[in-house]
């Protein structure tokens, strides 16, 4: 019989948000990936009469490029940084409903935008093999929403939103996805659905079809509408789609806190909704009640209660590489990882602007009061090489709400 340690779970994530920059360096994915570079000067060929149509512009592009690359490319293995990601958008690998925001494209994700419809639905659900979601969905909704306007998710309910992004990957790239950070942070459940898999966030190499959120408040009913960005997206080239992994850290709770004694918050219950595309318009102590040091260095979580923690230790993640937060050994302490986080390319980078950062935890135990101590190792950061330099960083092309951070609640809040 499993131990009370079962009951257990802790949660984290965290992510990068800079802008988006171009490129003429390409990789070839089983010639699926052309190099901006090279489909422009196609298309001014095109333009100056020396391609005769559409067809033999690609018949002559991508071969060309596929025979230029292939020997020094289709061995890489590895995350894609964002002018990759960006010359998947360009082939059509990664369909868009509507055009690519700016700062949609992160240093080594891509953001995923709500649709205009919510299936409230009467509980969560993975399709079956060749079974559609919105097969699905016919059988389980209760009620849609209309996102256009704006509404209300409220905690505790199940929705599921078709995204505006579908994909149509090549059969050596896959995909994973998590929730961006200010999700998680607010106790936002967020997970990604598609056709035919039987797995949350993952995304099979080969891929063709749309892609839906599952989407349950957990804490703050929040208001989303048309657009709202909760989960990302990451592309993995060649191997099997698991993590090829660089290198491996353990991550550990901090229990001493800052210069005041301020180690965390613990949400409070029955509170005002919160917008997620609303920047520091929610009065913090109207959400969240501050936990200050005990002399013990210990904390006792509450079953059921959702707590914003930090790590002992700075993160730094090298532009050469991407991080995501795993769980620790579940032989050691039974945690377990409710949003495992994405860390982008730069973060706690001193050249941009990140030294000292720090890892957010978002903590819940469930069923049972369980103790953490200052310095409790719970998580492991894991790092993966990208299949080429990125040319944006987290916090240095665009401002970050993240970098440099110690203990921070979400954008949200002021």
């Amino acid at each position: 019989m499993r131990s009370a340690f079962l009951a257990t779970y802790l949660t984290w994530r965290q992510a990068g948000r800079p802008n988006d920059h171009e490129d003429g360096s390409g990789i070839t994915l089983a010639g699926c990936l052309a190099s901006r570079a090279g489909c422009s000067r196609a298309a001014e060929a095109r333009l100056s009469g020396k391609c005769g149509s559409a067809k033999g512009l690609e018949s002559m592009a991508k071969p060309q490029a596929k025979l230029a690359n292939t020997a020094r490319h289709l061995a890489r293995t590895g995350i894609l940084p964002s002018q990759a990601i960006d010359r998947l958008i360009d082939a059509g690998k990664i369909q868009l409903a509507e055009p690519l925001l700016p700062n949609q494209l992160q240093p080594a994700s891509l953001d995923l935008r709500l649709g205009t419809i919510a299936y409230r639905v009467r509980a969560s659900f993975l399709p079956g093999p060749d079974e559609k979601i919105s097969a699905k969905l016919n059988d389980l909704q209760v009620h849609t929403i209309s996102l256009s306007q704006g509404a209300v998710l409220e905690t505790g309910c199940v929705y599921v939103v078709p995204l505006l992004e579908s994909l149509a990957l090549a059969d050596d790239v896959s995909a994973a996805t998590n929730p961006k950070s200010s999700t998680g942070r607010l106790d936002v459940f967020t997970r990604v659905i598609a056709d035919g898999v039987s797995t949350f966030d993952q995304i099979p190499a080969g891929y063709k079809g749309p892609l839906f959120a599952e989407i349950c408040p957990q804490t703050f009913p929040v208001v989303v509408r048309k657009g709202s960005r909760l989960s990302q997206i990451r592309f993995r080239a060649g191997g099997s789609g698991e993590a090829n992994v660089a290198d491996d850290i353990a991550l550990s709770v901090d229990l001493i806190g800052n210069k005041d004694g301020l180690v965390g918050y613990r949400a409070k219950r029955h509170t005002g909704l919160v917008d997620v595309d609303i920047v520091a318009n929610r009065p913090v102590l109207d959400y969240w009640e501050p936990i200050h040091v005990r002399a013990k260095k210990r904390l006792i979580l509450d079953p059921d209660e959702f707590y914003i923690l930090a790590s002992k230790e700075a993160v730094h993640v090298p532009p050469s590489q991407a991080a995501e937060m795993v769980p620790f050994n579940p032989l050691v302490g039974e945690f377990r990882v409710h949003y495992a986080g994405f860390f982008d390319p730069g973060f706690g980078h001193r050249e941009a602007g990140g030294e000292g950062s720090k890892a957010v935890l978002e903590v819940r135990s469930h069923k049972v009061p369980f103790i953490l101590e200052d310095g409790q190792v719970i998580g492991r950061l894991i790092y993966e090489e990208l299949t080429e330099p990125p040319q944006m960083l987290y916090g240095r092309d665009l401002s970050s709400h993240y970098q440099a951070q110690g203990l921070k609640l979400s954008k949200h809040f002021k």
